[in-house]
């Protein structure tokens, strides 16, 4: 059995402890989650609590809280307080929990507790339905979350917004090889798609643009994107399999998904005017 499967079982065991909050505790849950977030009781207003956020040093005001939502996620191991009167309401290990598992909810109730333990995102769509992925196993992610000795991450959002864009197009154009059964394709039922020709466009249209996004970044770079962002293989192991100096894949796929970023049209930073013209939506007389 593996990981999956024992964590699956786990969590169909206790799928009856799930903590269920009201409104307010859940939208102060998802507020807290933010980067830096914090609260606190109002000096001013009794049984409120204020909502501080941000990071890097900047507090940046989100809104006021009833308490008594506060005091329903501490009952429930979701957030923790410091001590004292003014004491902080941060958000605690199991209330990040409980988001992941509700952010899944919606692929059932073993994809809701695996978020609990793997970093799950939408993997596409490909028919149908969409499929769950671990983003942990992508070196993209690992990419940008890995900072240099400078404090940057290895790309920037620019670049992995790309490398994701070309995965998904590689991923709806059928270019990798299936490891196990296609659910979306048609059944000998008659339930699957009611237009296989529509599916038909939509993999042609997919394959038009991997071509496209290929030939821009050049023959040099394209089996590097293909095996990064679609087969999601590893530096380390790029490195081995085309016996390249070590850290030198890091290099070369920075330049790769720059290129793959200009064609896309993405940028790190929005550039443009500090105002735009004024436009009138009206008929002319």
């Amino acid at each position: 059995m593996n990981k999956k499967d024992r964590i699956t079982r786990h969590a169909v065991s206790c799928a009856d402890v799930r903590p269920q909050l009201g409104r307010d505790a859940g939208r102060l849950l998802a507020a807290l989650a933010g980067e830096g977030a914090y609260a606190f009781s109002d000096p001013i207003e009794e049984g409120r609590l204020i909502l501080r956020g941000g990071g890097a040093g900047v507090s940046i005001g989100g809104g006021r809280f009833a308490a008594a939502a506060g005091a329903a996620l501490v009952a429930a191991d979701l957030a923790t307080r410091e001590p004292g009167p003014r004491g902080r309401l941060a958000i605690s290990a199991a209330g990040r929990a409980h988001l992941r598992r509700g952010a899944a909810a919606d692929y059932g109730e073993g994809a809701a507790f695996l978020a609990q333990h793997l970093d799950l995102e939408d993997a596409g769509e490909r028919g149908a339905e969409g499929r769950l992925r671990d983003a942990s196993e992508s070196p993209l992610a690992w990419m940008a979350r890995r900072r240099g000795r400078d404090g940057t991450p290895l790309i920037d959002a620019a670049s992995f917004e790309a490398g994701e864009r070309l995965r998904r197009d590689i991923e709806a154009a059928q270019l990798l090889p299936r490891m196990g059964v296609d659910w979306t394709q048609p059944r000998v039922d008659g339930s699957g798609p009611r237009d296989p020709a529509a599916a038909s466009d939509r993999v042609v249209g997919a394959l038009a643009r991997v071509r496209a996004a290929l030939d821009a970044a050049g023959s040099d770079l394209a089996g590097l994107l293909i095996d990064l962002c679609g087969h999601l293989k590893g530096l380390e192991r790029i490195e081995a399999e085309r016996r390249w100096p070590a850290r030198s894949a890091k290099v070369v796929a920075r330049i790769a998904l720059a290129r793959l970023a200009e064609h896309y049209g993405l940028q790190r930073e929005a550039s443009g005017p500090p105002h735009a013209r004024t436009r009138l939506w009206r008929a002319r007389a």
